[in-house]
């Protein structure tokens, strides 16, 4: 029980930790191509969901949610409650109801090794429309500035999708530098 809660706890700081560092990342890499308050036509930080939730599940879920709550809290949102928590619950959620969707309808094993190309490209195209959608929901809910329009929602999904393919491939190129590397030193 112990190792489980430990378990639990260390996935959870993880994708606390991993998805606030890669979001102040994205925000600084990315400035000029912001559209809108939360929505960036490149968003890094939602590749990392939909790996986070895939590998940890809840407690990725979760660890992105509080993150979220307080890069909310602290950053360019209004500094109200209600909002912050919601923008924390549909950032970490969203992607987890995308999991459930993804691995009830698509043959993916429960450890990923069968996530081809075309499994991944519909895993990056739902959970982008979930959370694009549901995070305008919301801010249309809240009567956030200019947000919460159609318009948004296409930047916001084109932003995740676009965010998820780049991270995927400077993932790979680091993982094909390392396994280069690895080769020659050999």
């Amino acid at each position: 029980m112990t190792n489980n809660i430990s378990e639990w706890s260390k996935s959870f700081l993880i994708s606390a930790a991993s998805y606030g560092a890669l979001f102040y990342a994205n925000d600084w890499l990315t400035s000029t191509l912001v559209y809108g308050l939360g929505v960036n036509w490149i968003y890094l930080p939602a590749g990392l969901r939909l790996f986070l939730t895939l590998v940890f599940a809840l407690p990725g879920a979760l660890g992105i949610a509080v993150a979220s709550m307080l890069i909310c809290w602290l950053g360019d949102f209004p500094q109200d409650l209600v909002t912050c928590i919601g923008i924390g619950l549909v950032s970490g959620f969203a992607p987890y109801i995308a999991r459930i969707f993804v691995l009830a309808n698509l043959p993916i094993s429960a450890d990923l090794s069968d996530l081809s190309l075309p499994k991944l490209l519909m895993c990056i195209l739902i959970y982008a429309f979930l959370s694009s959608g549901m995070h305008q929901w919301w801010f249309a809910i809240r009567g956030l500035d200019n947000t919460g329009s159609l318009n948004h929602f296409f930047v916001m999904f084109i932003g995740d999708v676009l965010g998820t393919i780049l991270l995927i491939a400077v993932i790979k190129y680091g993982l094909d530098l390392l396994k280069k590397t690895r080769t020659i030193a050999l």
